[in-house]
Order: structure tokens, then C-alpha cells, then sequence
């Protein structure tokens, strides 16, 4: 399988999304530059965390015109796994490849810990790896993770089971409902606010991260196998 990690002016977890896949899965993976105009050949799409263009207007409003994200969008439609963290997830609900949008944490303060999150939803090309309700530990690092959405989108995020991770115990950044990630209705697009790249070797603290990226290659390879 092969990933191509966007970098933004500004991304400063690339290199982190990276060694994730290279490093600890033995994938292949390829920086590729905001300004691009084909993501042809890549099976996955990764859009790490930073400050994309400074964050000037909101988080990831001007990423979200990039030239690339015309193609992760393409790439999004055409069902393959596009997966945007922190300041990646920003971007994909400022394209609206994601309901809802992203306001300050309640704190006023940026926020870097490890926190405990939930896997609500383990059948997604995503979570399959993990067990459902499964608590595991993955770290976050922002400002702006105060996750929103209307009554009716919420309602449809139930009611699709779009709802992939929750705070457990504690939230916090206030985000709605203690979401921490979340799918399009079709499944293949995850924005999650924790940094999962940062949690695949237990000499950083633990690996907690890592069963996302080997899900997404192991159901990538179980639907290339079918298809063959």
C-alpha cells in the first residue's frame, strides 16, 4: 500500500505521519507538496497536524484551497482511505469532506497531553484492529479541538455510526458529545483531534496509535484481494 502525506506551509507533524507508516508498518510513503496536482497512484491519504498557513482566518481555511485538496477530495470520492489529524481534521471540515466545524477549546489555552479516548465504532477501515469500546491513550496538542455541529448533523452522526472516538473520563477541549473523531457517511474519510502518529512506539510512551494505520492498510488489502 501506498500513502502520501500532504504538507502544508506550517505542517509540523509530517514527519511524524511518516515514520508511522515507513518505520512501523514497512508501507510505502511519499511527502507530497500542498501545490500538487495529481494524487495518482497513492492508495491513502494522510493530512498530519501543524499550522497550516499560520492558522490565519480560521484553522485550515486557506489549506482548504490548496490545489491538492481538489484531489484528496477526487481521491475521498473514489472511496480511498483519507485520513486527517489535529490540523488535518480542521482542513477536512473546513473542505467539507467532514460535517461540522472546529471552535477554541473552552480553556482558552492550547493543550498538549496524553488523554484517554474510547473506540466507540471498530467497523471502519480505521478502528478495525482495536476492540469496540476499547480505552486506549493517544496524546493531543491544540488550541482549536472544540469539536461542533448542529442537532440534525449530530443526529446523523449517531445514526450512521459516523462516531469513531470519544473522550473517556475527562474531555478536554469541551468538544460536543466528547467527540474526538469522526467519519464521512460513506466511512473511507477519519478526522481525528489526537495525534495517533505519535503513539506507535513504546519507547515514546506507548502504541496505542499505531492499530489505526494497520487497520487502514489490512482493510485496503482485504478489499484489493476481493476485487482482484
Amino acid at each position: 500500500m501506498k500513502f502520501a502525506v500532504i504538507v502544508f506551509p506550517g505542517s509540523n507533524c509530517d514527519v511524524d505521519m511518516f515514520h508511522a507508516v515507513k518505520d512501523e508498518l514497512g508501507e510505502e510513503v511519499e511527502y507530497v507538496w500542498h501545490d500538487t496536482d495529481s494524487l495518482e497512484g497513492f492508495d491513502g491519504i494522510l493530512l498530519p497536524g501543524g499550522f497550516s498557513y499560520g492558522d490565519y482566518l480560521r484553522t485550515g481555511a486557506i489549506a482548504r484551497f490548496s490545489n491538492v485538496m481538489k484531489e484528496v477530495v477526487k481521491a475521498a470520492e473514489a472511496g480511498k482511505p483519507v485520513l486527517g489529524v489535529c490540523n488535518g481534521f480542521q482542513i477536512l471540515l473546513e473542505a467539507g469532506l467532514l460535517p461540522g466545524a472546529m471552535r477554541r477549546n473552552e480553556s482558552l489555552k492550547f493543550i498538549c497531553k496524553p488523554v484517554e479516548l474510547q473506540v466507540v465504532n471498530n467497523r471502519t477501515m480505521f478502528s478495525s484492529e482495536y476492540d469496540v469500546n476499547e480505552v486506549i491513550t493517544v496524546p493531543i496538542a491544540h488550541g482549536e479541538g472544540n469539536y461542533y455541529c448542529d442537532e440534525k448533523t449530530l443526529a446523523n452522526l449517531k445514526a450512521n455510526n459516523q462516531i469513531v472516538f470519544t473522550y473517556n473520563g475527562t474531555n478536554p477541549n469541551g468538544s460536543l458529545e466528547n467527540i474526538a473523531g469522526i467519519t464521512n457517511e460513506k466511512g473511507n474519510v477519519l478526522g481525528m483531534m489526537p495525534h495517533p502518529e505519535r503513539a506507535v512506539d513504546e519507547l515514546l510512551g506507548g502504541a496505542d496509535g499505531l492499530k489505526i494505520f494497520k487497520s487502514i492498510v489490512s482493510q485496503w488489502r482485504e478489499a484489493n484481494v476481493v476485487n482482484a
